[in-house]
């Protein structure tokens, strides 16, 4: 959950990493730092907070050199403080950066300390620096490091320079992710697109278990086995626009507004071809989504609660047993594996460290059949699964999930049409039907997005409390799980979601005035349910806050506050309600005066376990 950045250049290359740090500072911000080899010495420059920080310490120092590292942090091992900020020196000769965690450290720290290595902070990382320099007494960078790696638990991405070897860096990974950006008589290394856009397009994706030399005229690669090998070059067809605000005043703000074009983007080859194809899973893919007699998925946080919504889908449509699953759970339990069974994983960034792990755990029981939706191309879930399902959310900064959501949404639905209509479960007409739904999808989002304004004098009522309860029925519930989910993690009201039948088993306790109680009511079948519910709420003189959809028979009254979305959209509903409860929880914030984009102790891309 941190950013790396590197580069080895023929120029001072101080900038170019303080610009890619600036764009990994969404992957964690609790301090800053970068070294780079001058004069034959490390000099280093950290700082605790933003990179905005440790660049004013940067610019004051005159800090220059052609070979450097740089990193953000987000903490797991020790405080934030300046003295467990990266990267991490050893003796002033190697210097690392590091992003993941080394599960021995505590017995590596016991055997290096035995050696004579003095350890200056509590992080895990500083074992790596140790452990390095100690082979590097005797071998070459590269060859030390490669050593260092094999005695090592957990999961890494790594970056490590050198006094001795001032004209490289050499760079490994496992479980976390790291890629190689070419240049023109340059290279760089970084944990992802983002920080070499500036540079490069042109990237390659490390795999597990590489280990790789960075040099100015070239890189070299070397596989799990020590043996060098290929990887394929990739141009990133990633856009510096899209990483930068434009007229928004937060990344969550413009990603909650571009979910319209998100959506459209997503559904573009399913509209070109006017079908639910297997082949958007992958060439040939039919014959495996025809085998599969039952589904589980597999995901964490914002994706869970993407993949409890298809679970209705799945059996509803498609007529599939669907169970979800709590990645970092699931591995950690016994469970009875089915080969016919379908493992979807879901992850926007493609590198979530729980899910992979529990992609790995399923694979090990012998399924098999293992489809990724995900955000980001050739990272590194969908190339460990068979079919591979892209959303096209684009870049996304906030740390708090808004378009990857909804996109991911509409991918489950896609799935859950093809796999019905591959087993003759759905007619021609149903097909049809749910096409046009999905045509209509981002104008009716669109209408959704014109009710800031009222969302925005609702959130007043929210900004000075300090719990707030949500609710919906059925295929709604996720979406109240969801819209607790934001408004706790960037305004840090607490709130908590229920299935609305639920409040007279517990949760109505807790209503009273100072309690707002948001609810997802669509015109489906369980409204009149939902309604009976809130007459629960307003009986114990609870405040509602009800999110209806246009044809709807609801009324305002002492206690009760409606907003309408757009006419009831049908079975998309679940994608529709999700964009008032994000505009909720954004202005929510605004008004509390949070982070909106970088919410206290989280980070975006969740690469430790």
């Amino acid at each position: 959950m941190c950013g790396i950045v590197g580069a080895v250049a023929n120029r001072n290359v101080v900038a170019t990493l303080i610009e890619g740090l600036s764009r990994l500072e969404y992957r964690g911000y609790d301090s800053a730092g970068v070294a780079v080899l001058s004069g034959g010495a490390i000099e280093r420059v950290r700082a605790v907070g933003r990179v905005a920080n440790m660049t004013d310490k940067a610019e004051a120092a005159n800090l220059s050199g052609q070979v450097g590292i740089g990193h953000t942090r987000w903490a797991t091992h020790g405080g934030v403080t300046e003295s467990n900020a990266h990267p991490h020196v050893s003796k002033n000769e190697v210097a690392v950066v590091h992003n993941g965690i080394i599960e021995n450290h505590d017995e590596q720290r016991t055997r290096l300390k035995a050696l004579g290595y003095d350890f200056t902070s509590q992080t895990d990382t500083e074992v790596i620096a140790h452990l390095i320099h100690f082979y590097h007494q005797q071998a070459p960078l590269l060859e030390a490091t490669k050593k260092a790696v094999t005695e090592l638990t957990g999961a890494f991405a790594i970056s490590v320079i050198s006094t001795k070897e001032p004209e490289h860096m050499v760079t490994a990974r496992l479980g976390c992710p790291l890629l190689v950006g070419l240049g023109a008589g340059e290279n760089f290394i970084a944990s992802d697109v983002s920080a070499v856009l500036s540079v490069t397009r042109n990237v390659i994706y490390l795999e597990d278990g590489d280990v790789a030399d960075i040099r100015r005229d070239g890189v070299t690669i070397f596989g799990k086995d020590g043996a060098e090998v290929k990887r394929k070059v990739h141009q990133s067809d990633v856009s510096l626009a899209s990483l930068e605000l434009g007229p928004y005043a937060h990344f969550m703000q413009k990603e909650i507004h571009e979910q319209p074009r998100a959506l459209t983007d997503t559904i573009e080859a399913l509209i070109d071809d006017n079908c639910f194809s297997p082949a958007l899973f992958g060439d040939d893919k039919g014959e495996v989504l025809k085998q599969v007699d039952s589904i589980l998925i597999l995901a964490a946080g914002t994706s869970y609660y993407a993949a409890l919504t298809a679970k209705y889908w799945l059996e509803s449509i498609a007529k599939l047993p669907t169970n979800v699953e709590i990645a970092s759970e699931y591995r950690y339990r016994e469970s009875v594996p089915n080969p016919q069974q379908l493992i979807v994983t879901i992850s926007q960034s493609g590198e979530t460290l729980d899910t992979m792990e529990a992609l790995k755990h399923a694979k090990s029981l012998g399924q098999n059949l293992t489809l990724a939706i995900c955000n980001v191309q050739e990272s590194a879930i969908p190339r460990a699964s068979k079919l591979v399902f892209y959303t096209r959310a684009g870049a996304e900064i906030g740390v708090a999930s808004t378009k990857a959501f909804t996109t991911q949404l509409v991918a489950l639905f896609t799935l859950a049409a093809t796999i019905a209509k591959l087993k003759g479960i759905i007619s021609v007409e149903n097909e049809q039907a749910y096409l046009a739904a999905l045509r209509q999808l981002a104008g009716s989002v669109q209408h959704a997005l014109n009710l800031e304004p009222q969302i925005r004098e609702w959130a007043k009522r929210f900004a000075d409390k300090e719990h707030a309860l949500f609710l919906g029925r059925g295929i709604h519930y996720p979406i109240a799980l969801e819209g607790a989910l934001k408004l706790k993690e960037i305004s840090y009201i607490h709130a908590e979601a229920y299935p609305a039948g639920e409040l007279k088993h517990g949760p109505l306790a807790l209503v009273d005035s100072n309690m707002p109680v948001v609810v997802i009511a669509p015109n489906d079948a369980l409204l009149e349910k939902v309604k009976s519910n809130m007459q629960e709420v307003n009986a114990r003189g609870g405040e509602l806050f009800v999110f209806a959809d246009a044809d709807s028979h609801f009324t305002e009254s002492a206690g009760v506050h409606v907003i309408r979305t757009p006419r009831h959209v049908g079975v998309l509903s679940p994608i529709l309600h999700t964009i008032p409860v994000q505009m909720l929880a954004y202005h929510a914030a605004l008004l509390k005066g949070t982070d909106v984009d970088k919410p206290r102790n989280l980070a975006k891309s969740v690469t430790v376990e």
